[in-house]
């Protein structure tokens, strides 16, 4: 992995998480505050291209980003196949690979969460250890796990984890109608419209 990093490199934030409709109002949650602590939400879904192999963006990904965080509450077999989920799992690895094995990559910092504090030691012992958060499935907790993890590296403290709760819940109800200026469906949001319209509604308070 190329020892090369972007001028965005300080302020990106890889997410790894799961994108079923049951965790999005907390992935959701994740991208706002991220952005609200001042920082850039990177993840797979920003871009969609089939020419480019997955595992190459992944790799871009993690090399752009300083920080990440990662989610491992849906590793646990799914109700559908009886099998589990391995990606995110897979994603920690190349991001804890990249701090490891590459010197200049030796500042990069990871937050990783867990449904229960304890429920990763059943698949995934080898980070036994580390600090790990449990969000329990609630947007609360993870609105306060990753702005515990960032506020250490905003440049002034950012709002506290209520506040930002009470922003993002003002912000999801506005949600639909700032798409709608930009004739997008709720239904039909990408990663990409998330975000602008995350900066369109920033620029309405100002």
């Amino acid at each position: 992995m190329s020892a090369r990093k972007t001028s965005a490199y300080l302020q990106n934030v890889f997410i790894n998480c799961p994108f079923d409709d049951e965790y999005t109002p907390i992935f959701e949650a994740i991208v706002f505050t991220i952005f609200t602590c001042g920082f850039r939400p990177l993840c797979a879904r920003q871009r969609l291209n089939s020419a480019e192999v997955r595992l190459d963006k992944l790799v871009e990904l993690i090399r752009q980003s300083k920080y990440s965080i990662h989610d491992l509450s849906r590793t646990t077999p799914d109700a559908g196949t009886g099998n589990p989920r391995f990606n995110m799992p897979f994603e920690l690895g190349l991001d804890l690979g990249c701090r490891r094995f590459n010197q200049a990559y030796r500042d990069k910092c990871a937050l990783i969460f867990a449904a229960d504090r304890y429920e990763y030691q059943k698949f995934l012992s080898d980070i036994a250890g580390q600090d790990i958060k449990d969000h329990q499935s609630q947007i609360r907790r993870a609105i306060g796990g990753v702005r515990s993890f960032l506020a250490p590296h905003c440049a002034s403290p950012p709002p506290g984890a209520a506040q930002i709760q009470r922003r993002y819940e003002t912000f999801r109800a506005d949600l639909p109608d700032i798409l709608r200026e930009a004739g997008v469906e709720a239904a039909e949001m990408e990663f990409s419209d998330l975000t602008w319209a995350l900066r369109r509604w920033t620029e309405t308070l100002s």
